[in-house]
């Protein structure tokens, strides 16, 4: 069973599309469901996770710099399927443990956005553990929503959110910008793209099936989406400069959200009725 402190981070994420408050306000965090190494029980456990390329993530087992590693991690090692919840998605992912090189690379670029994780391991004798976290394709993605509508809306609140981390990433990234914000900012987009994709090739033709007097509407949002992979393009072109000028990306990213939240915000507008019908 979760402790009392965890389970009240466990509701409010369920509750508020994976936005929580208090200590971990602004932070990425996800549920980690793994399976009891004796028990055989499920546990639910809130971590901080780090986006990888690959289509990974990544968890670290700090236990905040305990002398010993958190419970969930032997769990993970005697049974690697986990369960994760992603604010909107819940998907099944196997857990691989990092080792050697690339054990150490991801732990570098994790201490270079937040200190706090030299911190902890400065706090014990272990090497504290990387892992990354790979979707098991299964279908149709599963969405904690009880309709279409609130699946939108879900979806378009991660990537508000998505964008405010990295708009304050940026900001906060002094005159270099470190490897990890960089992978953030490509993993944000390549998910902004595969959202647009969706739409266009699935839930806009649908639409315009049952909805012909909304065909200008869905028109225009396909304008606004060929836009917007303009600038995903531009700031992947940005990021991926070896020294890029901080000020410089964070005039690209505001860009990109200033058009998306032009975008979402009319989008729902003329959406969700339609999707409540």
């Amino acid at each position: 069973m979760p402790n009392d402190f965890n389970q009240q981070i466990i509701e409010e994420f369920r509750a508020r599309g994976g936005v929580v408050g208090g200590p971990f306000e602004g932070a990425r965090l996800l549920l980690l469901t793994t399976t009891g190494a004796r028990s055989g029980a499920s546990h639910t456990t809130p971590v901080a996770y780090l986006p990888d390329a690959d289509d990974r993530v990544l968890v670290i087992a700090s236990a905040a710099g305990a002398p010993r590693h958190p419970a969930w991690y032997h769990n993970l090692l005697a049974n690697p399927r986990v369960t994760v919840e992603a604010g909107v998605f819940t998907y099944e992912a196997h857990a691989t443990v990092l080792v050697g090189a690339e054990r150490d690379a991801a732990f570098a670029r994790a201490v270079e956005s937040d200190t706090g994780w030299a911190d902890y391991q400065a706090k014990t004798d272990r090497v504290i553990p990387v892992i990354a976290l790979r979707e098991i394709p299964a279908g149709p993605p599963n969405i904690a929503a009880s309709s279409p509508g609130e699946a939108i809306k879900l979806i378009h609140e991660g990537f508000r959110h998505e964008l405010a981390l990295i708009r304050d990433e940026v900001r906060r990234s002094g005159p270099r910008v470190g490897a990890q914000l960089r992978i953030n900012c490509l993993a944000m987009c390549q998910g902004l793209h595969n959202h647009h994709t969706g739409e266009d090739t699935m839930m806009f033709p649908a639409l315009a099936r049952h909805h012909p007097e909304a065909a200008p509407v869905l028109e225009r949002l396909e304008q606004e989406h060929q836009k917007i992979a303009v600038l995903i393009e531009d700031l992947q072109r940005v990021i991926s400069i070896e020294d890029p000028d901080p000020l410089v990306l964070l005039t690209e990213v505001e860009r990109l959200t200033w058009a998306l939240e032009d975008h979402l915000t009319y989008e729902e507008e003329q959406l969700l009725p339609l999707l409540a019908g």
